[in-house]
């Protein structure tokens, strides 16, 4: 189906694999649209209630692929955003569902931009966080300039972003940039554990909460509170609300389906 991807559902569980190991999995013009066309697939699954990104082989994304773009693929900065980067990232976090990244290895440039637009970050504790964009001359881009600071606020931004600063999995956790550093032999279990939970979640209420909190970072209090009032009468008509009533009262676990 993919060339440059590999996807997968079961469970619930969609799994997006990159899968260009032989360039660390850098990110070409096939990569970016087959991203896209699989990504709405997903928001058109029902079945589908949470995500799962990761890379294969030894890294999860080294970024954009340099020698495409110099090459064949050669064409203006402004129409690779536009095209190409910036309604992935959107996609990605207007997603009503979460998406977890499986950070294997070296996430570098557009590649750290990829994982700091899903909801949950697990990563290797080896793995290597660099915004490596400075490097050549080039600013942040991919939705790094908007999550980086807000994650770690904008002092600290501001020296990974112009230093490219090399972090690894566990300085990132300790700097609120990934959920769980783990060891390689944890990494499995650490995103199933995840996934397990979010499978069987309220995925109506968690895709509403997901949109309040894109919302929350540049809106007021009054803004936040018509959106909750908006939002919570959604989720309260929902089959997810009945069922998690239901069950409270008759004391079992609910067995939510996502609507």
């Amino acid at each position: 189906m993919y060339k440059f991807i590999i996807y997968e559902v079961k469970n619930n569980v969609a799994t997006i694999t990159l899968n260009r190991p032989e360039t660390y999995n850098a990110v070409n013009n096939g990569l970016t649209y087959e991203l896209q066309d699989a990504f709405k697939l997903i928001a058109e699954d029902e079945k589908v209630r949470v995500v799962v990104l990761t890379g294969a082989g030894k890294a999860f994304c080294s970024g954009q692929d340099l020698k495409a773009v110099m090459g064949e693929e050669n064409d203006s900065f402004e129409n690779i955003l536009k095209k190409r980067y910036n309604p992935l990232i959107k996609q990605m976090r207007e997603l009503p569902k979460p998406i977890v990244a499986r950070v294997n290895g070296v996430a570098a440039g557009a590649g750290c931009s990829l994982a700091l637009a899903c909801d949950i970050i697990v990563a290797d504790e080896n793995a290597i966080f660099v915004e490596v964009f400075v490097n050549i001359g080039l600013v942040l881009d991919s939705g790094s300039s908007y999550f980086l600071p807000r994650l770690v606020g904008s002092k600290k931004a501001f020296e990974l972003a112009t230093m490219a600063k090399k972090i690894n999995g566990k300085e990132a956790a300790e700097l609120g940039i990934v959920n769980k550093a783990v060891t390689t032999e944890k990494l499995n279990d650490t995103v199933k554990y995840y996934t397990e939970y979010y499978s069987k979640a309220p995925t109506l209420a968690i895709g509403l909460m997901k949109q309040m909190q894109n919302k929350s970072g540049n809106a007021s209090l009054d803004e936040m509170l018509e959106l909750e009032m908006i939002n919570q009468q959604i989720a309260g008509t929902s089959l997810d609300y009945e069922e998690g009533v239901n069950a409270f009262l008759e004391k079992r676990t609910p067995e939510f389906k996502g609507k």
